[in-house]
């Protein structure tokens, strides 16, 4: 209706300025009338009629054109109106079902968020009701362990001072050892002069059992301190007293050293093979600069036997994996003091064979035989 009004207000506002037009136009066509002369009037006034007849009839086209024009307008105007309550109708309808299916959503989210909330309030019950079961077996596992490292302490004091007195008692050992053998070379010194049948000779070997016990970490090496191998070498007067002691922390051990400076050998004394892939051996002889030797990555040593590495110099073929070549090395050394040991890939000590010579002279005279085996041992 209000398309309706807005077209048809203009159309009623042009008739009537129309009409207003035609009463002014009437007016003066009048007073012209009136001055003009009868016979003149007539024709004027038919003219004038039907000039208003052609201006009445234009007016009522133009208004059954703006009739028409209105009336379309209006129709299409309502048309797009039923149209669109139409769609807002039908969105309405859309936006309520979608309104109440949020609204059920909303409650089943509701239901679930309360059955979370009682599971997360049960659950935080039992995560306290834990860490207090926690706390107590940390204090309970503390305790423990400060027991244990109180009994611990107290064994390995206990060990120490156990193996302080018993190297007392190995040295002690050790000393008599070599004052008896000391006397049984003078022994044997004088049977020769005096050419009497000869006393079976003796080798004296000194076991020593070395413990320890490292501050760095709690596991204890087994200390495997093997005998210390005393021979001697009769030049004259003179004698080379030359001491061997070895030990090992694991299954791998060194031999006995080869004085020459040919070979140095390792034995696998357990039950499994043994890796020894970039394991190192070394060798430092007097003081000097160590040599080392790698072993390859792939390298392992088999149960119950044996590998050597040869020097360059020693004339043997390589012929792995029992006999390794050096070919870079022509001698591992020789000197007082040979120390050789091997370790592992992080560079830990597992095995250790040091050999100490000794040149001790005795004298042969009128000196007592407690001076001589004094001068020995010394």
């Amino acid at each position: 209706f209000n398309g309706f009004s807005a077209l048809f207000l203009p159309l009623v506002w042009h008739h009537c300025v129309s009409l207003q037009e035609m009463r002014e136009s009437r007016h003066r066509q009048e007073q012209r009338i009136v001055e003009v002369d009868s016979g003149v009037r007539q024709d004027y006034e038919s003219k004038l009629a039907q000039a208003l007849q052609d201006l009445r009839k234009q007016h009522d086209e133009q208004i059954f054109l703006y009739k028409e024009e209105l009336e379309q307008t209006f129709k299409a105007k309502l048309e797009n109106a039923k149209m669109s309550s139409e769609i807002n109708d039908k969105a309405m309808g859309a936006a309520r079902e979608e309104l109440q299916e949020s609204r059920t959503r909303m409650e089943s989210l509701g239901y679930q968020l309360a059955a979370l909330q009682k599971q997360v309030s049960a659950s935080e019950d039992r995560i306290r009701e834990l860490e207090d079961i926690l706390s107590a077996e940390r204090d309970k596992h503390r305790r423990a362990v400060e027991a244990k490292e109180q009994e611990m302490t107290e064994l390995r004091d206990r060990m120490n001072a156990q193996l302080s007195e018993y190297q007392e008692l190995l040295d002690v050992k050790l000393a008599l050892d070599m004052e008896i053998n000391a006397y049984r070379k003078l022994l044997e010194g004088e049977e020769h002069r005096l050419k009497l049948s000869p006393t079976p000779s003796a080798q004296v070997t000194v076991s020593r059992i070395s413990g320890s016990s490292s501050s760095r970490s709690s596991k204890r090496k087994r200390g495997e301190v093997e005998a210390a191998d005393l021979s001697e070498l009769a030049k004259g007067d003179e004698q080379l007293l030359v001491s061997e002691e070895a030990m090992a922390s694991g299954a791998v051990t060194i031999s006995p050293t080869d004085m020459d400076g040919n070979a140095v050998t390792l034995n696998n004394q357990s039950e499994q093979d043994q890796p020894l892939g970039n394991w190192r051996l070394k060798r430092q002889v007097d003081d000097g600069e160590e040599v080392i030797y790698k072993f390859s990555p792939k390298f392992v040593l088999k149960a119950g036997q044996s590998v050597t590495v040869w020097s360059a110099d020693a004339g043997v073929a390589h012929s792995p994996p029992t006999d390794l070549l050096w070919k870079s090395q022509a001698s591992w050394g020789t000197g007082s003091v040979i120390i050789t040991f091997l370790t592992n890939v992080d560079g830990e000590e597992v095995a250790r064979r040091s050999v100490t010579k000794t040149q001790v002279e005795v004298e042969n005279g009128d000196g007592t035989e407690e001076e001589m085996a004094q001068k020995v041992i010394l």
